[in-house]
């Protein structure tokens, strides 16, 4: 159902490209939607990880650099991948003392999974396996995949209102061009559907990853009390993440308060919390 989801958000994030294009430029705006979506989810296929591990000051966790944090997490993430059926990720850490946590790559062969520094220290052992689980999770059902292409659907579509807002939209060569109130209307609603679109694919696949979680480490209690630590320490630990990686983390990095945070890239903690505690006991039966 999940997935079904997925595909119906991100069809509509395309429809909402398209027309606004084809809205705001006539038949030229719709090829020059299209040529953007192509573009950008081109260029977010190959480099998003690069990109979110250099925005998020990642380094790698090498045993000779980070033997602590290596001793704990390569074991956990080793025996979960051979569980899963996964590769082997590359393993990262941030110098954040905020707890948290995301998975980053464009398919399971590419991978990485970066966790903070306040992860280590603030969490038992049980959570952090329930945190790695969920971020393998996304690895394992191509959220990485998924989210990046949503993003770029976005920015493209935000990008072509506001080129049309500066250049005009229509073309005086279509006799079929739209009313000059339709366009307006297009270049400030286009991108808050796409926005809005976007934070609903980012919910959807939440679920779903707490759900490979519980299911590969038997039980949903290890996540459920990282979960409760995560929003906790978030809130009096404040992260400096950009807007732009924030759909990634496995809990929203609470960061200043602007008009932007009103709109969430995660489902509520409390109903993440209720969903996992619906399956306690089907995930130990698996």
């Amino acid at each position: 159902m999940n997935g079904l989801k997925t595909v119906l958000l991100l069809g509509l994030l395309s429809g909402v490209l398209l027309y606004g294009g084809e809205m705001l430029g006539g038949r030229n705006g719709l090829y020059t939607g299209l040529g953007f979506a192509v573009l950008m989810n081109f260029g977010s296929y190959f480099f998003s990880d690069k990109i979110a591990l250099s925005m998020a000051r990642a380094q790698p966790m090498t045993p000779e650099q980070f033997p602590n944090a290596y001793r704990v997490i390569q074991p956990m993430v080793a025996q979960l991948t051979q569980k899963m059926g996964l590769p082997m990720p590359k393993l990262y850490i941030t110098p954040e003392p905020s707890p948290n946590a995301f998975a980053t790559g464009r398919n399971p062969a590419h991978a990485a999974v970066a966790v903070t520094e306040g992860l280590l220290q603030l969490m038992e052992a049980r959570e952090v396996e329930g945190v790695l689980a969920h971020e393998l999770g996304h690895v394992l059902h191509r959220d990485i995949l998924i989210s990046s292409v949503a993003a770029t659907l976005g920015a493209a579509i935000t990008m072509l209102a506001r080129m049309a807002m500066w250049f005009g939209g229509g073309s005086r060569d279509d006799e079929d061009r739209p009313s000059p109130y339709a366009a307006m209307a297009m270049m400030i609603l286009a991108p808050i559907a796409a926005m809005l679109i976007q934070m609903a694919i980012s919910r959807t696949r939440e679920y779903s990853a707490d759900a490979a979680a519980a299911k590969y480490t038997g039980s949903p209690d290890g996540l459920i009390s990282g979960l409760r630590k995560l929003e906790s320490y978030s809130k009096r630990i404040p992260m400096d993440a950009s807007p732009v990686t924030a759909h990634m983390y496995i809990i929203k990095p609470f960061t200043r308060e602007t008009f932007a945070s009103l709109f969430s890239t995660h489902p509520a903690t409390e109903k993440r919390i209720a969903a996992l505690e619906s399956l306690r006991g089907r995930a130990a039966a698996n």
